[in-house]
């Protein structure tokens, strides 16, 4: 092939991704804001989970939430749950302890939930909870 038909192709090339890109544009220019977060002390439901987020406070290097949750049981459940922080993803505590969840029921229990946020510098922080295709967030502060 010529120089100039290469030149031309790769011209046209460019012209079809910019196209492409101004109308993905224009589809998430038309799409819905996301969904607000739940309240602290409100029940929500996430897929086959009913979960309700008392309240948070950070206790030394961990942010401890306490948590009502029940409507399946699920021995690994509590991995469904995410701390997104400004700067971080962080999953939660897995060793068991005292009043620390380690797993989700069929009847509702009390429990806590407890991040390990030492190595994060962000201040914004973001609980969320992810069953099959739906979640909650919740601002924890």
């Amino acid at each position: 092939m010529k120089t100039r038909t290469l030149l031309l192709l790769s011209v046209g090339t460019a012209l079809m991704i910019l196209l492409a890109g101004g109308a993905l544009l224009f589809q998430l220019s038309n799409q819905e804001s996301t969904t607000a977060a739940t309240p602290l002390g409100s029940a929500t439901t996430i897929g086959d989970v009913e979960a309700t987020v008392v309240s948070a406070e950070v206790d030394g290097d961990r942010l401890v939430v306490s948590v009502e949750i029940g409507g399946v049981d699920d021995t690994d459940g509590i991995d469904s749950f995410r701390l997104v922080t400004g700067d971080q993803r962080l999953d939660p505590i897995a060793a068991q302890a005292d009043g620390r969840c380690g797993s989700i029921s069929l009847a509702t229990q009390a429990c806590t939930i407890e991040f390990d946020i030492s190595a994060s510098e962000g201040t914004s922080r973001v609980l969320v909870l992810r069953r099959g295709e739906e979640q909650a967030t919740w601002r924890l502060g």
